[in-house]
């Protein structure tokens, strides 16, 4: 599933598309795709992982799901969920899900969620953890009304890099250590966009995927805890389970 960071990737490469009218949608959606036809995007947006075409009055909301990808200016093989074809070029939209959001996106959105966002508040993660003590911190922060962005491997490698076993309840964290937690979900969130920019995310990965502790040498162990049920990594010698 593509993270944040890859949907803001997928913004700035669709800036060009800004300011522009779409001449023609179609794609197998079940959207009345052709409500685009003809209107201005005003805005290109992302939050966590749903990227945002900006009309007046309403938006298209794209979610990539596991396996949705995009193409500008070429196609692939097989049919566009969606694809909008400009004066300049054309933005085609592969196996996500398309919702329109009726008007403007802050009426539905809060970029104070997004770890990506210069609106982000790690004040306002924290008070919505503390709601939540009973919680595991491996959930938590695939929460995206928490941590809009994070996904699997954010989530992995943060919990690494902070040494905070992912079977931890919120509760029993110390305050400092949640809030190196809190501070981490962005920090790394914005090196995995440089990263990714650089074709060199892999590189960096410390955890996950990977069966040996880069710390103490030590077996990695693999899990799927809690509600998500999402693969995981952590190493039970170098992470506290509070």
């Amino acid at each position: 599933m593509p993270e944040g960071p890859s949907i803001v990737i997928l913004r700035e490469a669709a800036a060009k598309f800004r300011g522009k009218t779409v001449r023609r949608a179609l794609g197998n959606s079940s959207l009345d795709l052709t409500r685009m036809e003809g209107r201005r995007v005003l805005a290109l947006r992302s939050w966590g992982k749903h990227f945002l075409i900006q009309f007046s009055g309403f938006s298209l909301r794209v979610h990539m799901l596991m396996f949705g990808s995009y193409r500008i200016d070429e196609r692939k093989p097989s049919p566009p969920r969606v694809s909008l074809q400009f004066d300049n070029g054309e933005l085609n939209i592969y196996a996500s899900s398309l919702k329109y959001i009726e008007g403007p996106p802050e009426d539905t959105y809060d970029w104070r969620g997004d770890v990506l966002s210069p609106d982000w508040d790690p004040r306002l993660a924290r008070r919505r953890l503390k709601q939540q003590p009973d919680t595991l911190i491996c959930d938590a922060l695939l929460d995206q009304a928490l941590f809009a962005g994070v996904g699997n491997i954010i989530k992995n490698e943060v919990l690494f890099r902070t040494r905070v076993h992912p079977e931890s309840t919120i509760g029993s964290i110390p305050p400092r250590t949640l809030g190196k937690v809190i501070a981490d979900a962005r920090t790394y969130s914005e090196a995995f966009l440089a990263w990714k920019k650089a074709g060199t995310l892999r590189q960096h990965w410390q955890v996950h995927t990977k069966r040996t502790c880069p710390c103490c040498g030590g077996p990695l162990s693999k899990t799927y805890p809690g509600r998500s049920k999402r693969r995981t990594f952590f190493c039970p010698n170098c992470q506290v389970k509070y």
